[in-house]
């Protein structure tokens, strides 16, 4: 069950009785805001149950409308969430190269202290690898932080003005329209 944003005395009551399987649309040049103001005006014109505020909605229709706005939906948003996988393996696998340069670095530590004339030498070796390891994992970390926060700061000003234009398509909608003129009896 699913409130309407623009009749809040209004519920919607998706009729479940036969599932009906939808294909996946193909991307439509059609503008994402028509699509929202035809889902509204299919929710206004739903046929409401007796004795309640529920409407009964097509589901087919609803649905077909709602794979459309998904299609329609830009590029950005998938690039976004992609973007975010990507960071998260991009940290991942740096995780795991300053693991390897580490552990490479401790071996190669613990190899120059079993060698007593060289032991004093062989800690600071060791230390400066890890240093340089724990440096370079740092830098490559911050540089992936960034980038990825640069183009998600991006996609939230995209974000931003996609919800500005829809909540002033609403308010446009939800303008008072003057009334009709009185018809002489």
């Amino acid at each position: 069950m699913t409130t309407s944003d623009t009749r809040p005395d209004l519920e919607v009551v998706v009729d479940t009785a036969d599932p009906v399987e939808i294909p996946v649309a193909a991307p439509v040049n059609e503008d994402i805001l028509d699509i929202v103001d035809d889902l509204i005006v299919h929710l206004h014109e739903a046929k409401t149950m007796p004795l309640s505020s529920n409407a009964l909605v097509d589901r087919e229709v609803f649905l077909t409308k709602l794979e459309k706005l998904r299609a329609s939906l830009p590029d950005e948003l998938r690039a976004a969430r992609w973007m975010v996988r990507e960071r998260e393996a991009f940290i991942a696998r740096t995780n795991e190269k300053s693991r390897e340069i580490i552990d490479n670095a401790r071996t190669e530590a613990d190899a120059l202290v079993a060698d007593s004339n060289i032991v004093a030498e062989a800690v600071e070796e060791a230390n400066i690898l890890v240093r340089r390891a724990e440096g370079e994992v740092r830098r490559l970390r911050l540089e992936a932080e960034d980038d990825i926060e640069r183009k998600l700061q991006r996609m939230e000003h995209l974000l931003i003005e996609l919800t500005s234009q829809v909540q002033n398509s609403r308010a446009e909608f939800h303008q008072a329209r003057p009334r009709p003129p009185e018809v002489p009896l």
